[in-house]
């Protein structure tokens, strides 16, 4: 690839991207090795938020590249419609090792967003099958990400989405508070003491509704995409004791959590709570294919499970559920992650993250900070009448000073890989302390 000429940049529409503002000043990324990229002008940048959330391995890893490129020359596609391939059982087995007991059957999709609308078509089948066709409604929370699917618009929370798409979402969902209160929790340190009570809301929402007609609960365990918005105490606890007396399913959208992000297999596993459905993405190929899927509770799969045996159980599906190419990359990505320990790495270098985080308390502009796991944010005072404005400044002086920072409105979020060194966590804090500086 030549790397030297400037590509023409119109005819690409760019996803969650200003596109006038960017193409009047690209940024264009080269190459990857390691936890750094490599921009088109030579200068290298340290991967903050592991590409987005998705690349805890770092980039240019040999033992993935090795197993994509033997699959395609073994069987680049077969779907999995009515016939099977090894890769797509043997993945699904690691991945249902790693899981919590009891969640050892696989659905795959090809994102986050896709697996997203599988769990809740799920969890509707799941109901009609068990004679409860009644349980149709779905219970979101504020300020969620479920991707941008339409089922996962509906049962997300961000306001542009709902304020844009909202024809098009679906009727029955309603939505549980968000837990963040600056006032009660500002500056916290893993879970905040204050806000379990936030989890009576949906007590609430079943006596408005009846628990009779509502099918599933979807929250993400810890709130990525929004400003790592980490659960209270106590909170994921009382949501599980609610859904499980009112006979309502409980999904855990870890497409950023799975995977060792939060040092554990799954955020399930390190808050001490299970749910019945756990949907993934992201890091279980580095980032490197796309691949999603739910994890399910044997339960709920054989309730689907019933008629006659040549009979299709669930429709749903996807041309490339379970593409061969991206279960290798997933099982070459698995294996690194057991081989290197490098879940428990990430729990290693979690008090690291913490401490230098929270070194930037008294940093220009900064009003909270957050984290948990190896995942903080940072929230910036916004500019008067120009709210995002200096957190996009801190991104564009960002990367002159090495960093590639995330942003969303005036929050930053980083989430290094897991491969990163005690020292380059550090330089990353250090550098980022400059940067907020600069940033007038």
């Amino acid at each position: 690839m030549n790397t030297s000429s400037a590509p023409d940049l119109s005819a690409f529409w760019m996803p969650f991207t200003a596109n006038r503002h960017f193409k009047h000043h690209p940024h264009l990324v080269a190459g990857g090795q390691g936890a750094y990229y490599t921009l088109q002008d030579g200068r290298k940048v340290f991967d903050c938020l592991s590409g987005l959330w998705c690349a805890p391995l770092g980039h240019g890893r040999a033992e993935i590249v090795s197993a994509v490129s033997a699959q395609l020359s073994t069987l680049d596609f077969a779907p999995t419609f009515q016939v099977g391939h090894p890769n797509a059982f043997e993945l699904a087995s690691r991945i249902a090792r790693w899981a919590p007991q009891g969640m050892n059957r696989v659905f795959f999709a090809n994102s986050g967003s896709e697996a997203v609308d599988s769990a809740l078509k799920i969890a509707i089948a799941y109901h009609q099958a068990r004679g409860d066709a009644r349980r149709v409604r779905i219970i979101g929370r504020e300020r969620a990400y479920h991707g941008v699917g339409i089922g996962g618009i509906s049962a997300g929370g961000i306001a542009v989405n709902r304020r844009t798409f909202g024809a098009l979402a679906a009727p029955f969902v309603d939505h549980l508070p968000h837990t963040l209160d600056p006032q009660h929790m500002g500056f916290s340190r893993g879970q905040p003491a204050w806000g379990a009570h936030l989890a009576d809301a949906l007590e609430r929402l079943v006596a408005l509704h009846d628990a009779s007609t509502i099918a599933a609960v979807i929250v993400e365990p810890m709130q990525g995409s929004t400003g790592v918005i980490v659960p209270p105490l106590g909170y994921l606890e009382r949501l599980r004791e609610i859904c499980t007396r009112h006979g309502i399913l409980l999904i855990f959208d870890e497409v950023i959590t799975g995977f060792g992000r939060l040092g554990a297999n799954f955020a399930a596993q390190r808050l001490g709570v299970t749910p019945d459905m756990i949907v993934f993405a992201k890091a279980v190929t580095n980032g490197t294919i796309p691949l999603g899927g739910v994890i399910v509770a044997q339960g709920i799969h054989d309730a689907l499970m019933h008629g006659p045996e040549q009979m299709i159980e669930l429709f749903h599906g996807y041309t490339y559920s379970g593409h061969p190419v991206a279960c290798a990359a997933g099982l070459a990505t698995l294996e690194v992650m057991e081989r290197e320990g490098l879940i428990e790495r990430a729990r290693l270098l979690e008090p690291v993250l913490e401490q230098e985080v929270h070194a930037l308390r008294d940093a220009p502009h900064v009003v909270d900070i957050r984290n948990i796991g190896l995942a903080a944010a940072i929230d910036l005072a916004p500019r008067a009448d120009a709210p995002g404005a200096r957190a996009r400044a801190a991104f564009e002086s960002g990367i002159d000073a090495g960093l590639l920072l995330r942003f969303t409105g005036d929050t930053l979020a980083v989430a290094p890989p897991f491969i990163s060194t005690e020292a380059q966590i550090r330089e990353m804090f250090a550098s980022l302390r400059e940067v907020l500086r600069r940033v007038s």
